[in-house]
């Protein structure tokens, strides 16, 4: 069996949902965690910062089957999808693309993986069957006061929901860019109300058209301010606009995210009236 995690050596660090290191969501990537304790896994996440880091615990390289675990710097996760495309990119690196088998605590997760055009590696996640139900009326209250909005900033189309994608997120849509880009929320205070009602993010987002939305994600329950991408509030959200009726025709539309942090990323999801699961895709790159 392997020994402690050493970080020098062991820890891959990539950037999803970008082409360009300077962008997108950074994890931490283990590709061997077979027999690393959970209170180790937790201190190398704890140590590497970034909002999720991903271990591969079981591998089958022959079947291309692999159970994957997911830590923040404060605790485990269920299921993070910037970190899975991150695992996948760096596994066909090494494997050769094409599909991929993840198992879960949400579940199981299959990724397809291939070049594009520019040689750049690309995953395509299917999510765990996505759902959607509305907020308690006292919930968001709560919830906005902690953000400092009113309710008057909201979206009348898109009512506020909990979504699910593997794990559970508010979702909230404003009127206006400008509100989006204007976050500044009681950091404790949402984590609280986050913790007691099992929320890994809550998704903010602003409707460009149909077909183009702008989102930001804070993560304090994970110990950060916010997410530059994330792509289980990405497959939750397309579940919720399925459930809304208010998919494009075609069914596919673009997340922009960390736009207003400095690490723009882009998420490309795929929904269809017909099935409960979502697809995600987005590029991964090595940084440094």
């Amino acid at each position: 069996m392997p020994g402690p995690v050493r970080l020098t050596s062991d820890v891959l660090r990539y950037t999803a949902f970008s082409t360009d290191p300077a962008g997108g969501n950074p994890a931490g990537v283990v590709l061997d965690a077979r027999g690393v304790p959970d209170a180790d896994m937790l201190t190398v996440a704890a140590e590497v910062g970034y909002s999720e880091s991903a271990f591969v615990t079981e591998r089958d390289e022959e079947r291309r089957r692999f159970r994957l675990r997911y830590f923040s710097p404060l605790a485990e996760v269920a299921f993070c999808g910037h970190a899975t495309v991150a695992t996948a990119v760096a596994l066909a690196q090494r494997l050769g693309e094409g599909s991929l088998l993840f198992d879960t605590a949400a579940g199981e997760i299959a990724v397809e993986t291939a070049k594009d055009g520019d040689g750049v590696i690309r995953a395509t996640l299917t999510s765990a069957p996505t759902r959607s139900r509305p907020v308690d009326a006292a919930v968001l209250a709560e919830a906005l006061a902690l953000l400092r909005w009113a309710p008057e900033d909201l979206d009348g189309e898109l009512p506020p929901c909990v979504a699910f994608g593997g794990v559970e997120h508010l979702v909230l849509a404003v009127r206006s860019r400008s509100r989006l880009a204007a976050l500044d929320y009681d950091f404790d205070g949402l984590a609280g109300l986050m913790d007691r009602q099992g929320w890994t993010t809550v998704q903010l987002v602003w409707r460009e058209s149909p077909e183009l939305y702008h989102a930001r994600d804070p993560f304090p329950i994970g110990g950060v301010v916010e997410d530059p991408a994330t792509g289980a509030a990405a497959a939750a959200f397309g579940g919720y606009l399925r459930d809304l009726g208010a998919l494009p025709s075609s069914g596919a539309f673009t997340i922009r995210q960390g736009e207003d942090m400095g690490r723009p990323s882009t998420l490309a999801v795929t929904a269809s009236p017909d099935d409960e699961r979502v697809r995600v895709s987005g590029a991964a790159v090595a940084i440094g």
